[in-house]
């Protein structure tokens, strides 16, 4: 498996960076977010981590290759939404941007993170695992088109 490219740049999400991020968005949900939603969790500074991973390569703007939405309450991290463009994907990107999610999140008072992710996708629950997420529950019918349970998982050592 190729390693996180060593000019890998995790920022910010800004308004300038949501036509790249919706593109990725739409390639990647059966029902993608839309930019209101994105830019309405923008605006929630106090609640949301918004970043995204660029590849500092030489070329400008460098190209963004993932993004990663996620909210802190109180003590708690939920990753929300999470994505890498499919010509970088198992690249360690999303690791990358977990990572940093993570670490933002425990800087907030997070003490332990939870998301739901499809049954199905088993990539994306072999990525949580390598970071102690573990299974805590299953949401019936969660996802739409198709409709498909999530599992809920969640680590509470990070």
């Amino acid at each position: 498996m190729p390693s996180v490219p060593s000019e890998l740049q995790i920022l910010p999400m800004g308004l300038e960076d949501l036509p790249e991020v919706l593109a990725i968005e739409v390639m990647s949900f059966a029902l993608p977010w839309t930019r209101d939603m994105f830019e309405s969790d923008l605006e929630r500074i106090d609640l949301a981590a918004m970043l995204v991973a660029r590849l500092a390569e030489g070329a400008s703007p460098a190209p963004l290759v993932g993004y990663l939405c996620a909210w802190t309450i109180v003590d708690e991290l939920h990753i929300n939404n999470l994505a890498v463009g499919a010509r970088w994907r198992r690249r360690g990107i999303a690791e990358a941007l977990l990572r940093a999610a993570l670490e933002q999140g425990r800087r907030q008072g997070a003490r332990r993170a939870v998301l739901e992710v499809r049954v199905s996708n088993v990539g994306a629950q072999a990525l949580y695992r390598k970071f102690r997420f573990e299974p805590t529950g299953v949401r019936r019918r969660y996802y739409a088109q198709p409709v498909e349970d999530a599992l809920i998982m969640e680590c509470r050592r990070f």
